[in-house]
């Protein structure tokens, strides 16, 4: 998922069109508090970011998820009506992958989106498609689990959450980190999601519910015999 904060209606919709017709999925937004919120729900693969916004500016928004752990690692594109050199080096600067000055051709972009998500992809450590524990296995790329020999059908939630845990196999992960790996924010001590979704999960798993432990006052951990 590409996100898109372009306060601009015309360019926006020009952009997540042109993304979209192009087999890429993108969704835009004109404030920065609206890309917050759906960064809570999912996390995108790259930004596509103006400078010039109204709540907060560009700058400020690439800092912020360049201090965040589970967002500091996502591509950005910058992109401005600014071509002076003192924006380009800020932008640069402050963690951004590539700088697209305005006016800008749709093609040119579209190239650019796809160079940088190769090169995200090839830098990315090769990830373990297959986990297995006891009676239960995932298969991370066909989005997979079966337990106890029948398939489960499971949320993206909970989903990735059960791959973090299986590939962190034998370690205690705290809500928090569950919280921020999966979700992309950090833990409020009010906030019962990650207990939920663990509940749910093991309810789906049925009797292979028995490999996430609960280490109390902590969080999680998966275990159980190979």
């Amino acid at each position: 998922m590409i996100y898109l904060v372009e306060d601009d209606n015309s360019i926006r919709e020009l952009v997540a069109y042109t993304l979209n017709t192009a087999g890429l999925s993108a969704e835009g937004f004109d404030r920065p508090s609206l890309f917050w919120e759906a960064c809570k729900k999912e996390l995108p693969d790259l930004v596509l970011l103006d400078i010039m916004l109204p709540e907060e500016d560009g700058i400020q928004i690439l800092q912020k998820l360049r201090q965040t752990e589970a967002m500091k690692k996502i591509p950005v594109i910058m992109l401005t009506a600014k071509a002076s050199e003192y924006d380009k080096v800020m932008g640069l600067d402050s963690g951004a992958d590539d700088y697209v000055s305005k006016p800008f051709g749709m093609m040119e972009l579209l190239a650019r989106v796809k160079a940088l998500l190769r090169r995200t992809e090839e830098l990315r450590p090769a990830v373990q498609n297959i986990y297995q524990i006891g009676d239960l296995s995932v298969h991370r790329e066909r989005h997979e689990v079966i337990a106890c020999g029948a398939a489960v059908v499971l949320t993206k939630k909970e989903f990735d959450m059960l791959c973090y845990l299986m590939e962190n196999r034998g370690m205690v992960l705290t809500r928090d980190q569950l919280l921020n790996k999966i979700w992309g924010y950090d833990f409020d001590g009010e906030n019962r999601t990650v207990d939920v979704h663990i509940r749910t999960l093991r309810q789906k798993l049925g009797e292979c519910g028995k490999y996430i432990e609960t280490i109390r006052g902590i969080g999680y951990k998966i275990g159980g015999n190979a």
